[in-house]
């Protein structure tokens, strides 16, 4: 249940940002849906492969180039989904930034007290 949540909260964020960002478009709700999806198995198996052969480069920059590897999530999914679309690194790597940003706010919410 917490990982449907999750995909909807992020498929609202991508929503947002779309609205937000010049050179973000996304076709509707169910191309935001897929977009979660493929984010979340792009996350899921490429990131890490990217994370251990980019190794010493994102040691060397502290760990920005991270943001890199993110910016090449995104336009990974902009090439998978015909229903979203991403005018370009930069715009990718702002996105990318922004929607880290706006999962951290909006997964805040899915914290169980532990009391």
């Amino acid at each position: 249940m917490n990982l449907i949540i999750r995909i909807l909260l992020t498929a609202v964020a991508v929503v947002v940002l779309a609205y937000l960002l010049p050179g973000v478009y996304v076709e509707g709700y169910g191309a935001a849906v897929i977009v979660a999806v493929v984010l979340g198995l792009l996350d899921a198996f490429v990131k890490p492969l990217l994370v251990v052969l980019t190794l010493p480069i994102t040691v060397i920059t502290l760990g920005f180039f991270l943001l890199v590897i993110n910016a090449l999530i995104i336009l990974m999914a902009n090439k998978f989904i015909s229903g979203f679309t991403v005018d370009g690194f930069w715009i990718a790597l702002l996105f990318s930034f922004l929607l880290s940003i706006l999962q951290s706010i909006l997964f805040s919410v899915l914290k169980d007290d532990v009391n």
